[in-house]
């Protein structure tokens, strides 16, 4: 995509978290992720557990079998109560073991233990 993404205006100051992920090199199972992360098929529960925790925006980028997720968040987040939090919210843990045959991840792991945090090595801003 050239045209690239539109972002979501906040009246106040956030920070951005960034985190990788490789999935499984197979085709089929890329297709399926994909569907199950699209508006129509990710669980409910998921996504008002997101919300629930303090995340204010949370988007997954794909370029083969690797995963960038891009995490926006209120000044005062904190990222490890958050995602211990997030941990023990409704079907969770079910989503999490689900998408482990997607992933390049050992069944049973959280969502903070299998996405890798990014650090950030350049920035453009004044």
């Amino acid at each position: 995509m050239t045209d690239g993404y539109m972002v979501k205006q906040y009246n106040r100051p956030v920070k951005r978290y960034c985190q990788t992920l490789d999935l499984r090199d197979n085709p089929e199972l890329i297709a399926e992720y994909r569907k199950r992360h699209g508006h129509d098929h990710v669980w409910r529960e998921i996504l008002d557990g997101i919300r629930e925790v303090g995340i204010l925006e949370m988007e997954i980028y794909i370029l083969g079998t690797r995963l960038v997720m891009i995490v926006e968040t209120p000044l005062d987040f904190d990222w490890d109560s958050a995602m211990a939090r997030l941990n023990t919210l409704p079907r969770q843990s079910e989503w999490e073991e689900y998408m482990s045959i997607f992933q390049k991840a050992e069944p049973g792991m959280s969502s903070s233990e299998k996405w890798r945090m990014m650090e950030r090595m350049f920035y453009l801003y004044d």
